[in-house]
């Protein structure tokens, strides 16, 4: 029962948020909430759910007098998914503690900012609900133009504090994968679409490192490297992917671990990080990737 409210609460909070400044009325979120739960939902029930919400996550949904519609203000980083509901409760809750804690605790919490989830998240969020197309104008970061293209939303993903939307591109005619900082503009074109069975975004990038998506005909290789002692523990903890296993120590200290995967640049840039704790020993084409941009970079020092 507090399971399903909270998920309640939640959806709440995302229609209302996804809504932006100009909010939703009463009319629109009682036909959503009939529509998605397939229930009556009172004024009662409704005010009911605010101020739980304000209670529960320090969130404050207000009405407009002047319009009668319901927004929330500033509230531009709120996200809801199955799997990443417990992130989201986790979110708020220490936000909201952070903000009641914030005399006593200033200069002593600090935390990393997301820049590209607060603009697109929760609209992108609210599209793949209900399987709603997308019309985004996107520019790359390798190119000074930007291009209108159509999108059906499958998935997001979160990679080193920036978000991504995983997408079939009309356009393009396949799967394509767009950082949410490089998108100008989003709205729905009101086409609906119909998802993959069996879809599941994690099993896409199984053998990827990062945010790379596979090319067609790419198949996974075992890469094998060497760490140093103390790099070795900190993979131990953290695994560079989830493919890791350990063979084993080396002489003179550190071991050898493996991954299977399908190396691509994003790969090449993190053996660049670790330069000097690990060696990349196989496959050869690989290791010389990495030491072709290890050089190029020591000659930009020289």
């Amino acid at each position: 029962m507090v399971s399903e409210l909270i998920g309640k609460y939640i959806w709440l909070i995302q229609i209302i948020n996804a809504s932006g400044g100009r909010g939703l009325s009463l009319r629109e979120i009682t036909g959503r909430y009939e529509r998605r739960y397939d229930q009556p939902y009172s004024r009662r029930t409704f005010n009911n759910h605010r101020q739980a919400i304000l209670e529960v996550f320090g969130i404050d949904i207000v009405c407009d007098r002047a319009t009668n519609r319901y927004s929330i203000p500033g509230g531009e980083d709120v996200m809801d998914d199955d799997k990443s509901t417990e992130w989201l409760i986790n979110t708020f809750t220490v936000n909201n503690l952070l903000s009641l804690g914030k005399g006593r605790l200033s200069g002593r919490v600090s935390v990393e900012e997301i820049p590209s989830g607060h603009r697109f998240l929760t609209s992108i969020m609210q599209a793949m609900e209900e399987d709603m197309e997308l019309e985004i104008v996107y520019g790359k970061y390798s190119n000074s133009y930007s291009e209108t293209l159509h999108v059906l939303p499958y998935a997001v993903k979160e990679h080193e504090r920036r978000w991504y939307l995983v997408a079939f591109c009309r356009e393009r005619n396949g799967m394509r994968v767009y950082g949410l900082d490089r998108i100008a503009s989003l709205e729905e074109t009101g086409e609906t679409f119909r998802m993959p069975r069996n879809f599941d975004v994690d099993d896409l990038f199984s053998e990827s490192f990062g945010i790379y998506y596979p090319k067609e005909g790419q198949k996974s290789v075992t890469v094998r490297f060497r760490a140093t002692e103390e790099e070795s523990r900190y993979l131990r903890d953290l695994p560079m992917h989830k493919s890791q296993k350990e063979e084993g120590p080396t002489e003179g200290g550190g071991s050898v671990f493996r991954l299977r995967l399908i190396p691509d640049e994003n790969l090449v840039m993190e053996f660049c990080r670790l330069a000097g704790r690990v060696e990349v020993l196989e496959p050869e084409e690989l290791r010389s990737s990495v030491k072709d941009a290890l050089e190029k970079g020591y000659e930009s020092y020289e």
